[in-house]
């Protein structure tokens, strides 16, 4: 074992001891001196044990006769990770990046992942599809408009947004399609859209057991 599954089984202990996740982080981290790319890895994919099985309550593949909330560039970001065969099923199954990458970036890929967003919105099957972007982000106005397009091209009723803050809004939402912990806390139910654009794509996320096995082998 490396220093990365060493770090990992400490964490791992602390968390379900109760322990706040930042400070255990920073301590256990430190300690076994990671670079950023494990600390990064541990912070998304790790969680304590309630943690997990609460998620695994709110998990569902359909929304019924719901609003569907999409917090769209944290989709977007995780489809191209997907793509690129980086992307995680972490411990609570839900898939994630390892990007460290604060803001979206529109590139020639953006118009690929939006439509594969788009179609699995529509396997989904809400009755109506809410998708935030943050306004913030560079060209976020050329992906509302390219989103509202797909959307009546697929015949998804819905609307696209530019809002300060996509959590905020996503928060007032029943069914909400993302990987963000602060948004899942907050909703009865969650989509992971990525898993079912795995599934359209033929492209499977690493498991969160493999990809521990590559990075502390990375990391010794």
């Amino acid at each position: 074992m490396g220093r990365l599954y060493e770090a990992y089984i400490d964490l791992k202990f602390l968390l379900n001891r109760g322990y706040r996740k930042s400070s255990a982080l920073e301590f256990v981290t430190n300690h076994y001196r990671l670079p950023a790319e494990g600390r990064y890895f541990l912070a998304r994919c790790v969680f304590p044990d309630s943690w997990i099985i609460g998620v695994y309550g709110k998990l569902v593949r359909t929304a019924g006769d719901a609003i569907l909330g999409v917090d769209g560039f944290n989709v977007l970001i995780t489809l191209e990770s997907l793509l690129d065969g980086i992307a995680i099923r972490c411990e609570d199954s839900l898939i994630r990046d390892i990007k460290y990458q604060k803001k979206y970036k529109v590139n020639e890929r953006t118009w690929e992942v939006l439509r594969l967003m788009v179609r699995s919105i529509k396997l989904v099957g809400p009755r109506e599809v809410a998708v935030f972007y943050g306004k913030s982000v560079p060209k976020s106005g050329q992906v509302k408009k390219a989103t509202q397009e797909l959307l009546e091209e697929l015949s998804i009723s819905g609307r696209v947004e530019l809002v300060k803050s996509p959590d905020f809004e996503l928060k007032k939402f029943e069914y909400v399609a993302t990987a963000d912990t602060g948004i899942i806390e907050k909703v009865s139910y969650v989509v992971d859209l990525v898993d079912i654009a795995s599934m359209l794509v033929g492209i499977r996320p690493i498991e969160f057991k493999v990809a521990l096995r590559i990075f502390d082998e990375k990391l010794k």
